[in-house]
């Protein structure tokens, strides 16, 4: 079964059960007496704790992450960094040009 026959198999149970939940809901709300209150409570009620939800966790990862290196200080790593790979790129030509004028 390759990649794309499995996505295929999740988009097409993702609509049936999205339809069906659609269905489910609709009667629920519409076709029932004495629970469809409870349901429009029940999904208010996520529908706001899912929100302030997802901004608590935002929150709560802007609050502790660390702030990020000031590009100064990456540019002077970098720099740091391709020197010493020129001063090592130097040491190995000067030792294959001595590796070849002692042959």
């Amino acid at each position: 079964m390759t990649s794309l026959d499995r996505d295929r198999i999740v988009g097409f149970s993702l609509l049936i059960g999205s339809l069906a939940i659609i269905i489910v809901y609709a009667y629920l709300v519409f076709f029932t007496e004495k629970i469809w209150e409870f349901v429009i409570k029940l999904t208010g009620f996520a529908a706001v704790a899912g929100f302030f939800g997802l901004l608590a966790w935002i929150g709560y990862v802007l609050a502790t992450t660390p702030p990020p290196k000031p590009i100064e200080e990456i540019e002077k790593e970098i720099e740091e960094e391709l020197k010493k790979l020129e001063q090592e790129l130097k040491n190995e030509t000067k030792a294959s040009k001595e590796e070849i004028s002692k042959e």
